[in-house]
This record gives C-alpha cells, sequence and structure tokens, in this order.
C-alpha cells in the first residue's frame, strides 16, 4: 500500500473520530454522564436508567437525607400493606406513594398527624365524610369535634366536580383518605425524593394553601416582623436541624412550621383544649411575658369583636330565612354570598391578623370588610322584607 493510501486512511479515520468526540460533546450531559457504580447500588440500580429518564427526581434524591444514611428508592417504593403491586423492570414496587409508605419508618410522626386538621378534617371540610372510613370519622371526632362529620361543601355541587379537583382539592388532598385505609401524603409538605424538613419549614411551602382571602396566614406573616425578619436572616438559620433537638438557636427567627407543629426547644405541638397556654409557652422562647400577655390580649379583644358581627350577620340571613323570604339551595341567593364572605374572608382574617402581627390585615382586609358587608346585609334585608310586604 502506498504512503498515500496510508495517509489517507489515517486522516480519514482521525476525521471520524474527532466527528464522533464532537458531536459526542455536543450531547447533553444528561445522555453521557452515568451515576457512579457506588450511587447505582445506593439507589437499588434505579439510577441507572433514571439518571437518563428523569435526571431532576434522582438528583433529588441525591440531595435528601435518605440517601446519606443509605435508604434506597427500593425501601420507600417498597409496597405497603393494601397498596397494588406493580412489575416494574423485574422489580416488584408501588408507584402511587402514601403516608402508608412513610409510616413505616416514621410511625411516631404518621399518629401526630393523625390528631391534626391536615388529615381528615382537611378533605371532610370538601367532601364531608365521603371516602372516609367510619373508624376514621369516629378516630377524628375525638380530637377534632365537628371537622370531620359533616355533609360535602355546597361548593361541590354549586361550581361542579372539575372545579374541586383543579381547584380547593389540591390543598385539601393532605387529608386524602388512600385505598390502602392510610390517610394523607407527606410529600405535600416534605416534597417527594428530597423528603425535605428545611423545605417543610419554609414560610411558602405553607403558603402554597394558607394563603387567599379565606386565610391569608402567609400574606399576614409577610407583613409582620417575623416575615420581614425571616426574609432578611434566612440565609443565617439552619433550616434543616434535626427536628428531635431543634433550638431557637437552629431557627432564632420562627416561621410557620417552628411555631405551629416543630416543637422548638423540645416542645409538644399543643392540642386544642391547651392550645393558647402551650402557645404561650412556644412564644415564650423568644418573647417576654408581658409582651405575650398584652398581644393574647388585644387579640382575644379581636376575637371576640369579631365573633359578634359574625352573628350578627348570620341572625340577619337566618331571620330571612325563618320568615321564608329566603328560599332554595344555599348560596342560590346572593345575600348567601354576602354572609359567606363576611365571615370566610372578612372574619377569619381579621382574627388570624390580630395573633400574628399583621396590623393591615386585622383592619382594611378584615374589620373594614367586616362593617361593609354588615350594611349591606342589612340593606338587602330590608330591599327583600319590602319587596314582599314584610316589615323592615
Amino acid at each position: 500500500m502506498s504512503f498515500r493510501s496510508v495517509f489517507i486512511a489515517v486522516t480519514v479515520a482521525f476525521a471520524l473520530i474527532l466527528g464522533a468526540f464532537l458531536v459526542n460533546r455536543a450531547r447533553p450531559k444528561i445522555e453521557t454522564e452515568q451515576p457512579t457504580a457506588d450511587f447505582v447500588r445506593a439507589s437499588g440500580k434505579c439510577a441507572e436508567c433514571h439518571a437518563r429518564l428523569q435526571y431532576s427526581v434522582v438528583h433529588e434524591y441525591e440531595m435528601s437525607a435518605h440517601a446519606k444514611k443509605g435508604i434506597t428508592c427500593l425501601d420507600c417504593h417498597q409496597p405497603a400493606d393494601g397498596q397494588k403491586k406493580e412489575d416494574h423492570h423485574g422489580f416488584v414496587i408501588s408507584t402511587h406513594l402514601t403516608a402508608g409508605n412513610c409510616r413505616s419508618c416514621h410511625e411516631s410522626i404518621y399518629q401526630e398527624f393523625l390528631h391534626s386538621r391536615h388529615a381528615a378534617p382537611s378533605w371532610a371540610a370538601i367532601y364531608g365524610e365521603k371516602g372516609l372510613s367510619p373508624e376514621q370519622v369516629a378516630f377524628s371526632e375525638q380530637y377534632q369535634p365537628g371537622g370531620t362529620k359533616r355533609p360535602p361543601h355546597p361548593f361541590v355541587t354549586a361550581e361542579g366536580g372539575a372545579a374541586m379537583v383543579s381547584g380547593c382539592e389540591q390543598c385539601h388532598a393532605v387529608g386524602k383518605p388512600n385505598d390502602d385505609g392510610t390517610i394523607g401524603s407527606c410529600t405535600n409538605c416534605h416534597s417527594r425524593h428530597t423528603s425535605s424538613v428545611a423545605l417543610a419549614r419554609r414560610p411558602s411551602t405553607c403558603g402554597q394553601c394558607h394563603m387567599g382571602p379565606d386565610h391569608s396566614q402567609i400574606e399576614i406573616y409577610d407583613e409582620s416582623k417575623h416575615g420581614v425578619m425571616f426574609a432578611a436572616q434566612e440565609r443565617l438559620l439552619k433550616m434543616d436541624a434535626d427536628p428531635k433537638t431543634l433550638s431557637t438557636r437552629d431557627m432564632f427567627v420562627p416561621t410557620c412550621s417552628t411555631c405551629h407543629m416543630s416543637g422548638i426547644n423540645g416542645l409538644k405541638r399543643p392540642n386544642y383544649l391547651r392550645a393558647q397556654a402551650k402557645m404561650k409557652q412556644v412564644c415564650a422562647q423568644c418573647h417576654t411575658q408581658a409582651l405575650i400577655d398584652r398581644v393574647y390580649s388585644q387579640a382575644e379583644q379581636v376575637v371576640a369583636g369579631t365573633n359578634a358581627k359574625v352573628t350578627d350577620g348570620k341572625s340577619i340571613v337566618d331571620g330571612l330565612r325563618k320568615d321564608g323570604l329566603l328560599n332554595g339551595p344555599p348560596f342560590s341567593n346572593p345575600i348567601d354570598f354576602t354572609y359567606f364572605d363576611l365571615w370566610h374572608y372578612d372574619g377569619r382574617t381579621s382574627k388570624h391578623a390580630a395573633f400574628m402581627g399583621g396590623a393591615d390585615f386585622v383592619q382594611w382586609h378584615g374589620n373594614y370588610g367586616l362593617l361593609q358587608k354588615t350594611v349591606q346585609l342589612q340593606h338587602d334585608a330590608a330591599e327583600l322584607r319590602r319587596a314582599h310586604g314584610a316589615r323592615p
């Protein structure tokens, strides 16, 4: 073979190799990078495929406390009692995880959750007892009387199923009954795969549901001194501190969870009957008793005043129904909406804000609305009575 032929062959081969290298370098990293052998073993071989198909899932798992403790994907995706088993490339798994999977390691936390309003009462606020077993209803009623044994909300019929599924249910499903007999999904707050304590402690996580005119806690918090301090000093907080040892050294600025759920400085989450006394203990981790007593005293006066205004509004509507001047199902008359907005929006906002330090929400988003809608109720009631020839 001549030198010219050899030179051409070597040049063509080099060009092909260089071209392949350049093409490969231009491919996305997800197509070229492979997880290490150790990581494949740690994730139960799942990362071998999913690093290419759903890289974000693998990356989130890699950052999680579960990964650091050697808990594999298969440990969590192992079908729990009552769950459908699926064959997945030779592995028997469950793809629809519920609290039933998490409770295998976190039973005590699951039991705390079952006692809360985030569990069955959250679901029942939309659908009533539908989907809940008699045992689940009876259990919840012991701790949240009247929260679960109730009919579906009128909006379910009035607004329709699609509105409920894509609207209300997106938040209230935190207490959804599952086919395996458990309630709720831990990942609603902790996120799938990261399973993060730090994420659950962020006010914005709670604010995904606790927002808007009917429960504007996140807006109130952001306005309050607590919220302003969190925004300024978040980077200095130890958001991922172990819940068993969480203290004000870790979280010296309060978030929703550190005051209402986490048990700061070893305190236990209070139940309803002792809520205020226990909550004052939480406040005392940072504030003087004199300040606490003053804030609570002022807030209780706001609550009493708000409840009185709501009661007055209710008596107007009840009087119209008693006298036969309002007919039809709930929310079939304009005055129904005025009264609903009065207590569900303005009334609740006023009371939340009084305890959370949101002055604007006590006043303009609370008591101003209460006053305006009370006047509207009185006017509409008088018009209805006049139209029916009744005495105003």
